[in-house]
């Protein structure tokens, strides 16, 4: 149903029934390590390239989220995902692996919180009884489409992001298959692309920092809600820099975010002691620490209801050397535990 401009709700609250997370060797070492299900000891995971290794990623968090449910790939009608690799090939390629009806999403690090969204608004409106939505990333893969593979050793400056080796993904189902209090998708709000006119690829945080407010004061807006009505608000990779911007833009259109109910996944995977500059990046940060950490807490009860924006920006190789600006979006996503 919609909402307002841009947003839905969901009145089935469509429910988040299983999740697999997968990791590699360097958020092995991170502050989140026990929300992991499975994590790979080198970046190569037996793969000949890095883009192998980021398919076998999906292959393996997919796999890991059915079993939990004791389902089969049969039993899942459509399959929703994306990364940040041209074409979305590691995508791809493990939806040829699966078999599953397949929806190639690209939203670059949006497109966890695009792909429940829109999961949850199939299953709720019975488009789909089961789906499985997540994504992904690979830190080697990403550097070396986008900046200079890791072999060169090349220098960041502090406001760049180190994007995850990881993958999470999720099951969800009809929210009445479920009697039991589980993490349910009551609303979703769409972002719109905003662009700002910077340029630097090193400041993604800053870049994406204006689309991710621009989703948090429409979903309030819509839902006629104010912050108060979450236990935690979170995007997905703003990261220090970003998560800064942010505070300081949505002060400005009278919302006052204190800095235990808004925070930021990329600045809570890695640890104090890993050189990630300004904090992580990637469509895998916000799946991995949604699907492992955030609904772990929520299933302790730290939190009840909680809001998350992934961000996404939306250039290319090609568009940053023909010197265009940075476009960038962000979904949100209200997940409640009931």
């Amino acid at each position: 149903m919609l909402q307002g401009t841009r947003s839905w709700i969901f009145p089935g609250n469509p429910a988040i029934l299983s999740t697999g997370v997968v990791g590699g060797p360097f958020e092995k070492k991170g502050n989140l390590t026990a929300d992991f299900d499975q994590f790979y000891d080198d970046v190569w995971m037996g793969q000949g390239t890095y883009e192998k290794a980021n398919r076998t990623l999906i292959e393996d968090a997919v796999q890991i989220a059915l079993e939990k449910q004791s389902l089969q790939k049969s039993d899942i009608q459509f399959f929703l995902t994306g990364d940040l690799i041209n074409q979305i090939t590691p995508s791809s390629f493990a939806a040829r692996t699966n078999g599953i009806p397949y929806f190639g999403l690209f939203g670059a690090c949006s497109t966890s919180m695009e792909g429940l969204a829109l999961s949850a608004f199939l299953v709720n409106y019975h488009g789909a009884r089961h789906v499985v939505t997540g994504a992904s990333s690979h830190n080697s893969a990403t550097e070396k489409q986008f900046r200079y593979p890791t072999e060169y050793g090349g220098q960041k400056p502090p406001t760049a992001q180190w994007t995850v080796t990881g993958a999470g993904y999720a099951v969800i189902g009809e929210g009445t298959s479920v009697s039991m209090p589980t993490p349910r998708v009551t609303s979703a709000t769409i972002g719109k692309v905003v662009d700002m006119g910077l340029k630097d690829p090193f400041n993604m945080g800053g870049a994406m920092a204006p689309a991710a407010v621009d989703t948090i004061v429409g979903h309030f807006q819509d839902l006629g809600r104010d912050p108060s009505y979450y236990d935690l608000i979170i995007t997905g990779d703003l990261a220090t820099i970003g998560r800064q911007t942010a505070v300081e833009m949505l002060k400005q259109k009278g919302f006052t975010l204190p800095d235990h109910l808004f925070k930021d996944c990329g600045m809570l995977i890695y640890g104090e002691n890993q050189p990630v500059q300004s904090g992580a990046s990637g469509p895998g940060c916000s799946a991995t620490v949604l699907y492992g950490h955030l609904l772990n807490e929520m299933k302790k009860g730290t939190y009840k209801r909680i809001l998350v924006i992934a961000t996404g920006a939306l250039l290319s190789p090609l568009t940053f050397q023909q010197g265009e600006s940075i476009p960038c979006i962000a979904h949100a996503v209200s997940i409640e535990y009931m």
